[in-house]
């Protein structure tokens, strides 16, 4: 008896420490009323670390209270509790009321800082889990409810665990047609509305895109044309299937109307396992499928903005090769540069030298490896992205690149 009491108290201090503060001891509820700390021991508690001005919040919000929510009608030992980033008041309880859980006033900025430092919060957003005895347990949150829904809970490492060993057994047994069928449904759509076979797709390397009607994808959706064009002029074996995110038919039609390839009928059931399948967190998203039906890589997006169609068939080897190229390449660019958009000198940096992946700030799109940065200023770009101004006042990219290395 005397033990239980005493873990009991451990308990509640633990996540007293974790919740309250000199200014609260209390939590708020949907409904504004308080909800005093105490009312949720012995309860694994999500800190759901976010704000109302990041979009990713936005987004992760209501996928987030799905679970929440079935989780809830199964146990009562879960909840969470919102930690704000928001800058004010108003957009706090904006942001609240798309919530239907637990929150630390927006006014307690000392419970906001303590749990802000005590768990590394580094980027937003963030959920945390803790245990009942108020120890973490799982310090990337998102990523699991992402990637396991409701079948994360109840989020310790050996349910992960299985949850990853169902996961490797899965990804071993990948094919094509288990990937993009369903019940009812062994066909793709083209252009005219046509039903495809997805075994006409079997043997090809197949490119699975995630997007939907937001500017990043509708910038991004001509280059990827662009590479699907050429590399049906070459009788590549490729093609490309248009997985949409978004929320309304109109959306969806608009973005397929300016595709050349085809498509998951909009709303199949399909979208959302392969969403958590593949981890998708932001679109827009290229995810290569080999021949054999096995994924190649998730990161086509950053493959065709680097390296064009020579990135095909974007295997390791493909892209080592291309590396070595581009290492070649690089010496004969410039150490340094005066980018005309830039009032600092730019130096050349790899991924070894300083370098790593980053968004290029002239054509906002991914990079890695070779680049012209600015420490300083924290301004990066792709070599083939650096201009100056000649003698004539007329710009001139004086680097080398892949594109010049094709023609």
């Amino acid at each position: 008896m005397e033990q239980k009491r005493q873990q009991s108290t451990n308990e509640t201090s633990l996540t007293k420490a974790f919740l309250s503060s000199e200014i609260s001891d209390f939590l708020i509820s949907p409904s504004g009323t308080q909800v005093r700390v105490s009312d949720i021991e012995g309860k694994t508690v999500g800190l759901y670390f976010a704000a109302n001005w990041y979009p990713q919040c936005q987004s992760f919000t209501p996928i987030l209270a799905d679970v929440y929510a079935q989780i809830n009608k199964q146990v009562t030992k879960f909840e969470i509790v919102f930690v704000s980033s928001d800058e004010d008041q108003i957009s706090f309880e904006e942001f609240y009321l798309t919530m239907p859980w637990l929150a630390i006033p927006f006014s307690d900025l000392q419970a906001k800082k303590s749990l802000t430092q005590r768990f590394r919060i580094e980027g937003i957003p963030s959920l945390v889990i803790v245990d009942p005895s108020g120890v973490p347990i799982q310090t990337e949150g998102v990523d699991l409810i992402y990637k396991y829904g409701i079948q994360a809970f109840p989020f310790t490492p050996e349910r992960i665990s299985e949850l990853e060993e169902e996961e490797k057994a899965k990804h071993a047994s990948q094919t094509l047609e288990k990937l993009i069928s369903s019940h009812g449904r062994d066909y793709l759509i083209n252009q005219i509305g046509e039903q495809v076979p997805i075994s006409e797709l079997v043997g090809k390397t197949v490119g699975l895109y995630f997007s939907a009607s937001c500017p990043p994808c509708e910038k991004f959706t001509p280059r990827l044309a662009s590479v699907y064009r050429s590399l049906k002029q070459k009788n590549e074996s490729f093609e490309i299937i248009y997985i949409s995110i978004d929320r309304d038919e109109s959306g969806y039609l608009k973005c397929f109307q300016s595709m050349l390839w085809l498509a998951l009928p909009f709303g199949d059931e399909t979208v959302k396992s392969l969403l958590k399948y593949f981890n998708v967190q932001g679109i827009p998203t290229l995810i290569i499928i080999g021949p054999d039906g096995k994924t190649v890589t998730r990161d086509g997006r950053n493959l065709v903005n680097l390296h064009h169609e020579l990135a095909y068939p974007f295997t390791e080897a493909q892209i080592s090769l291309l590396q070595k190229r581009l290492d070649e390449e690089a010496k004969s660019y410039p150490r340094s540069f005066h980018h005309i958009g830039h009032r600092h000198i730019l130096n050349l940096v790899s991924a070894s030298s300083g370098g790593g992946p980053f968004i290029c700030c002239e054509c906002d799109e991914q990079g890695s490896g070779w680049a012209y940065q600015c420490i300083d200023c924290g301004y990066e770009i792709h070599p083939k992205c650096v201009k100056e101004l000649d003698m004539d006042g007329d710009e001139e990219n004086t680097v080398r690149t892949e594109d010049q290395l094709r023609a």
